[in-house]
């Protein structure tokens, strides 16, 4: 009965584990898309930190994980499965560390992302409109629906037609709303959604972190610590 269960066990981290390598092959081909056709800057001075970038990385990390889980069960390896555990683990302590760290510097982030996005601004104000630093302030325009950093008059005489809704050649703007607050009511907005997202991916990883400890210490005390 014993050992019947623990197949079960063993057979069902294999297909959870594969399932999460397939959804992490779908973000990581999802990134690249959208890094090959667009970029969305999160502020218009870290285009580095952008859409497409968040998703490869998230892509490659959940790809690798799972993939290690799940060749950790099918050879009930204790190297592998042990692996596992650790990865997981130190993921749920990021994950819950910058949880906090978002909690506690709330309002340091929002100053500082204001001035990231002020910054911007004057680079733009005071260069080319056809540089790559007004696009991303027009596609983050049109994107939010907002226009500057606190509202219209932050760009001056000079207002980019990402300001107008309807794109008019003699812009009129009818964003009114500044970008900085725009993103904190959507952040505020999907913080229920987000601290749930956090808690169901810490449930999941404890559950992972279970059944890879479960299967170690039957593996080890069966003596196939090592098979391959």
């Amino acid at each position: 009965m014993a050992q019947r269960c623990l197949k079960c066990l063993k057979y069902t981290m294999c297909l959870a584990n594969f399932l999460c390598f397939l959804c992490g092959v779908a973000v990581l081909c999802f990134g690249v898309y959208m890094m090959v056709t667009i970029k969305t800057p999160l502020t218009p001075t870290l285009a580095k930190f952008n859409l497409a970038n968040m998703l490869l990385i998230s892509g490659i990390v959940i790809t690798c994980v799972s993939f290690l889980g799940f060749l950790g069960a099918l050879k009930e390896n204790r190297c592998l499965l042990l692996t596992f555990f650790l990865i997981l683990f130190l993921m749920m302590l990021v994950e819950l560390a910058a949880a906090c760290l978002l909690l506690l510097y709330e309002n340091k982030i929002g100053e500082w992302v204001k001035q990231d996005l002020t910054a911007g601004l004057d680079r733009v104000k005071n260069g080319p409109r056809n540089s790559t630093d007004m696009s991303e302030w027009d596609l983050l325009q049109t994107q939010l629906k907002c226009c500057g950093v606190l509202n219209v008059t932050d760009w001056g005489d000079r207002v980019p037609k990402s300001c107008c809704a309807d794109k008019c050649d003699t812009p009129r703007p009818s964003y009114h709303k500044g970008c900085v607050e725009v993103m904190q009511n959507f952040f505020e907005e999907n913080f229920l959604f987000t601290g749930i997202s956090v808690i169901v991916l810490c449930v999941i990883e404890v559950l992972g972190m279970c059944f890879a400890m479960t299967l170690f210490c039957h593996i080890s005390r069966s003596g196939l610590g090592y098979k391959l």
